[in-house]
């Protein structure tokens, strides 16, 4: 199929500075040659229309085909003759409250205009919850449905650098439903305006790996305004071809730096945000139009169906846990650090002596169940063991394996320098001669978004940054992991396999403890 580049350009909040921008766009054209199309995100018009005036009677023209959006401040809907759209004048035309353009090329561009109100309808410089329901609606239930090239809004999405390169300040006007906006409509572009900022994300996927087919990724870029003091980027300039116009294969390549999508919880935040400010668009966003028996039915991804079947309630052990450490049963002889929500215990029947185990002190199944500050925990202690076996000559390997055992254990085991090159060819030679299936994890994702919770699985980090999980549908060695680390490649120990085979007394035990306490002392962060 043939296929055709667009050069595009997007500007952030004009504020009125057209002659400004246009002289820019000419500069830039003349340099590089002329562009297609130039979008603009953000408020276009300012309170002093002077510099409105001369395009509105054509003593200027712009220069180029330009798209904007509708106001986001009341006293600036002079300017737009109706939530519908329509030119402007020549060469500048206004898309309208909300809703879809094609581009002749075939370019697709959704596009949401002004910022979120209160209530069904938006006035003229906001949108309601029916405006992006009518936005989202058509295509949120459809199986063929894509995506679209390029996304526009004035709002940014909240939390957009989740997983990525942080902000240097917090946004101030963004909007969750924003980020709903972009999870459900799949944009290869979104670009957003309003925060006075230059900032572009890592692309993010828009599947979850190992669970659904590859689709292509989302790039968010927020643009400046033109005419701002710090001189940040207002003007970005790209090419692209329609995505009805690409081979499958080409569209859904990944970037190396392709992170988790950032909106990943923002149903469970607008949920939260229903019950404080009343109905939401977004409840509704998974109905299908009523059969013929005038029954609904609604359509869930397997991860929200699992989540919904799912009872919600304090996490607590079904029996006596040895692992929690208000326990009667916990052997707290073997315990070496004590963090505020997690801790760190020597192995029972190490591999090593050095084998330790990091837990959460309250009960909690897995990683995949833990909350964000006991994983920010986990991984200072991660952080601090490196260090520790690091002064040893030594790398670490962390397992964890989500099966038959109730509550969360990270298992720290101390390698080899010159076994860290064989790790993962071990790891997967012993999985293929137990018939498992190790799947590696892509750099940037995050776990929760892999596995449902509760679902069982065994998961690997490995000193080279690799990232091995399987998901667990029927049995399942238990000692994988210590199989894996015994093996001649690594620690060459088949002996000590199976931890009840290496139990010491408890002297021995304490001994060790000990031994092993005072040396990590130097690198616990509960000290520094």
């Amino acid at each position: 199929m043939a296929s055709k580049q667009l050069r595009v350009l997007v500007c952030g909040d004009v504020e009125g500075n057209i002659s400004q921008l246009y002289n820019r766009v000419n500069t830039i054209q003349k340099k590089s040659g002329n562009f297609d199309i130039l979008l603009c995100v953000g408020d276009f018009f300012s309170g002093d229309g002077t510099d409105w005036e001369s395009y509105k009677t054509g003593k200027q023209t712009a220069p180029i085909s330009t798209l904007i959006l509708g106001p986001c401040k009341p006293e600036l809907d002079i300017y737009f003759p109706g939530p519908e759209g329509g030119e402007l004048c020549p060469n500048i035309i206004y898309l309208g409250r909300k809703g879809r353009y094609i581009e002749s090329a075939g370019l697709q561009i959704a596009y949401l205009s002004g910022i979120e109100g209160p209530g069904e309808r938006g006035e003229a410089h906001t949108f309601g919850s029916q405006d992006v329901s009518d936005l989202m609606s058509p295509v949120v239930n459809d199986s063929r449905y894509k995506g679209v090239d390029i996304l526009l809004t004035c709002q940014w999405p909240k939390g957009v650098d989740k997983y990525a390169t942080s902000l240097e300040r917090k946004t101030e006007k963004d909007s969750l439903t924003i980020g709903e906006v972009a999870r459900i409509l799949r944009p290869r572009y979104h670009f957003a305006g309003m925060e006075g900022i230059f900032y572009e994300r890592q692309p993010y996927r828009n599947h979850q790996v190992l669970i659904e087919s590859a689709r292509h990724v989302t790039r968010f870029i927020g643009l400046a305004n033109v005419a701002n003091k710090k001189k940040e980027k207002y003007l970005y300039a790209f090419s692209i071809t329609p995505l009805s116009l690409m081979e499958a294969a080409e569209l859904i390549k990944q970037p190396t730096d392709v992170t988790e999508c950032p909106y990943s919880e923002t149903v469970r935040a607008l949920q939260s945000q229903k019950e404080e400010e009343g109905p939401q668009f977004f409840y509704d966003m998974n109905s299908r139009p009523e059969d013929k028996k005038g029954t609904k039915r609604h359509h869930q991804s397997s991860r929200a169906q699992y989540d919904a079947k799912k009872p919600q309630k304090t996490a607590e052990a079904a029996g006596p846990c040895w692992f929690c450490l208000g326990s009667a049963e916990v052997e707290k002889h073997l315990v070496v650090s004590v963090g505020n929500l997690t801790y760190l215990a020597l192995a029972k029947g190490g591999l090593v002596p050095d084998h330790v185990l990091i837990l959460p002190i309250h009960h909690h199944q897995s990683t995949v169940a833990a909350s964000s500050d006991i994983l920010e925990e986990i991984e200072k202690y991660k952080t601090s063991l490196r260090k520790c076996f690091k002064m040893d000559g030594k790398a670490t390997v962390f397992f964890e394996r989500n099966y038959k055992t109730q509550h969360l254990q990270i298992q720290a085991v101390p390698v080899p320098k010159d076994s860290v090159p064989d790790v993962k060819d071990t790891f997967m030679q012993c999985a293929e001669s137990e018939g498992i299936e190790l799947h590696e994890i892509p750099k940037h994702s995050d776990l929760k978004q892999i596995v449902p919770a509760g679902a069982p699985y065994f998961y690997a980090e490995l000193p080279s940054g690799d990232r091995l999980l399987h998901r667990i549908e029927k049995k399942f060695p238990l000692q994988f992991g210590r199989e894996v680390l015994g093996e001649p490649a690594i620690l060459n120990m088949p002996e000590r396999v199976d931890w009840r085979s290496c139990k010491s007394s408890k002297e021995e035990e304490s001994s060790m403890a000990a031994v092993f306490k005072e040396k990590f002392r130097a690198f616990d962060f509960n000290f520094f």
